[in-house]
């Protein structure tokens, strides 16, 4: 039941920016920054949390989870540490993903060498 509830809240979400790409005059670049932005401020109003526990990957495995994550690092860096955490939060708990997305992507040009 998991594997139907992820397939059909991650299919929903999709299929909502695809509707808002396949309607409006944006790019897919204005699609990345909404879908980030939704994700913080479902994260800030705490509404994120009971949607992960309810989809699971369904929410987790979208690009909508990066405000989240984000979101999240900065709210407990502030519960922390008060306003520094406010910089803080931010690198440390993105800082992973960021860093094997370079580190793979890195990897792929060097073993496939793309071309121009």
């Amino acid at each position: 039941m998991n594997y139907l509830t992820a397939f059909l809240v991650g299919g929903l979400i999709c299929g909502l920016g695809q509707l808002f790409l396949d309607y409006t005059n944006y790019t897919p670049a204005h699609l990345l920054v909404t879908m980030v932005t939704v994700g913080a401020i479902l994260t800030g109003l705490g509404l994120f949390q009971p949607l992960i526990d309810f989809a699971g990957a369904g929410v987790t495995a979208l690009v909508i989870n990066f405000g989240h994550v984000v979101t999240k690092g900065v709210l407990n860096e502030v519960n922390r540490n008060g306003f520094l955490g406010l910089f803080a939060g931010i690198l440390e708990l993105g800082s992973v993903g960021i860093s094997a997305s370079i580190v793979i992507g890195f990897l792929m040009a060097a073993i496939f060498r793309p071309k121009e």
